[in-house]
């Protein structure tokens, strides 16, 4: 339920919830899953906590915390949508997350800099972070694109010059992070049998889940016909889930186009106000399709109740966006942690990690502008540099004072984060009443 502000914000959550808060996983394994997670398609957050659960309790576990972590938003957004087609847009819902977006950006900053602290030890790596930060917020660089980018450059240096992505902790930075966390004893003892890689599970896996996503699918269009709205929506959406790299926001590219420029499903006004749902609900961004698909098939039932097709539109987009990730983690995820010793590999998750902390800051930077300033202008330099600058004036000083107060709270590590939270939005809301 905290997981608003995106894949940076939610991992932000995570990290602080199950590294630093409960001390479950180490700093490495998280990072080292974070980098994994950030290589695949679909959304990484959702990716990240599904295997955070399966490290920890093999695939119930990953089971149970993905699907917990999507349940939150796809009863918000589903509530949200009915209201929709029902009543408008609903703009008090901006007004009720008004301090959780204040909270949200200490958040992101946090952990920025508690990650860069503990990845970005060399020269090398604090340049990835910084190139990847200023190619994504002034020239609008493909995360992806980056992300592959600083992979490519960590494998070469892992096998050229190791020493310029890897450093080996020193006892005092190790006495500092505090005891190793029980887990990483029992995985290193060889006791957690379902993180050691098997082929014959591998394929069973494989097949398994490639049946558990696509089953419905097909299902669907045996019953209603390839060329019912249902059955396109599943099938765009299951071919989002394969091809669009770097989160939420590559996907809605792809979807906007195909929804309203292609397919008519909505008009570019609905699909803004469905990404400003999904910006202030629980849950992952990337739940917009959920919006998307439930105004789809409400629109154009063809000989079903509106109702019932928009329910199905919903569940249907919800299942092949997410069904994917148990594929891609519970098939991968032990041949990746058994080649967490492969010194190129390292250093090329290394790298990734550094450029996932340049975009962890360009996104503290682009929530900055968008939070604490009621208006921003678009500012044009050479050599295609497009940014955003606020504009002084339109301070929010009220955003202003609960971000510090939030930043304050969450250095102090006095207070959870659970209060943290809880304040921000009830004083949020305070304020705009």
């Amino acid at each position: 339920m905290h997981s608003f502000g995106g894949p940076a914000g939610q991992i932000a959550v995570m990290h602080r919830a199950i590294v630093v808060e409960r001390r479950w996983l180490s700093e490495a394994r998280f990072l080292h899953a974070l980098s994994y997670c950030t290589l695949l398609p679909g959304p990484e957050a959702m990716q990240l906590v599904t295997y955070l659960g399966w490290l920890l309790h093999g695939v119930r576990g990953g089971l149970i915390a993905g699907s917990l972590f999507v349940l939150p938003g796809f009863v918000s957004i589903f509530a949200l949508s009915a209201l929709y087609v029902s009543f408008g847009a609903v703009p008090a819902v901006a007004g009720l997350f008004f301090g959780l977006k204040a909270a949200v950006l200490a958040l992101v900053i946090e952990a920025m800099l508690r990650i860069g602290r503990r990845v970005l030890k060399t020269p090398t790596l604090v340049a990835l972070a910084a190139a990847a930060a200023l190619g994504m917020w002034a020239w609008q660089a493909p995360f992806v694109g980056v992300v592959i980018l600083a992979g490519l450059i960590g494998l070469v240096l892992g096998r050229l010059a190791p020493g310029q992505v890897l450093v080996e902790p020193t006892k005092e930075a190790a006495a500092a992070e505090g005891p190793t966390p029980p887990i990483d004893a029992w995985i290193q003892s060889g006791a957690a049998t379902h993180t050691l890689p098997s082929l014959r599970r591998a394929a069973l896996t494989a097949i398994v889940w490639l049946g558990v996503w696509l089953g419905p699918l097909l299902a669907v269009a045996l019953i209603l016909g390839r060329d019912h709205t249902l059955t396109e929506v599943g099938v765009l959406f299951s071919k989002a889930a394969t091809v669009t790299f770097g989160g939420a926001y590559a996907v809605l590219a792809m979807v906007a186009q195909q929804a309203v420029e292609v397919k008519g499903w909505l008009t570019p006004g609905e699909m803004l106000d469905g990404l400003g749902l999904a910006e202030t609900t629980p849950g992952p961004l990337i739940q917009v399709v959920q919006f998307v698909g439930f105004l789809a098939a409400f629109g154009q039932p063809e000989g079903l109740s509106p109702w019932v097709a928009g329910t199905l539109g919903a569940v249907l987009t919800t299942h092949v966006t997410f069904a994917p990730c148990f594929l891609w983690i519970f098939t991968g995820a032990p041949w990746v942690e058994a080649l967490r010793g492969v010194v190129a590999l390292r250093a090329a998750l290394t790298a990734v990690t550094a450029a996932v902390c340049g975009g962890v800051l360009q996104l503290a930077v682009w929530l900055a502008t968008h939070t604490l300033f009621a208006r921003a202008r678009p500012w044009e330099g050479p050599f295609g540099l497009r940014v955003e600058l606020p504009e002084p004036a339109s301070v929010d000083a009220v955003a202003l004072i609960l971000a510090l107060g939030a930043g304050l709270a969450l250095a102090s590590h006095r207070v959870s984060l659970t209060t943290v939270l809880a304040l921000a939005a009830g004083c949020g809301l305070v304020s705009r009443l």
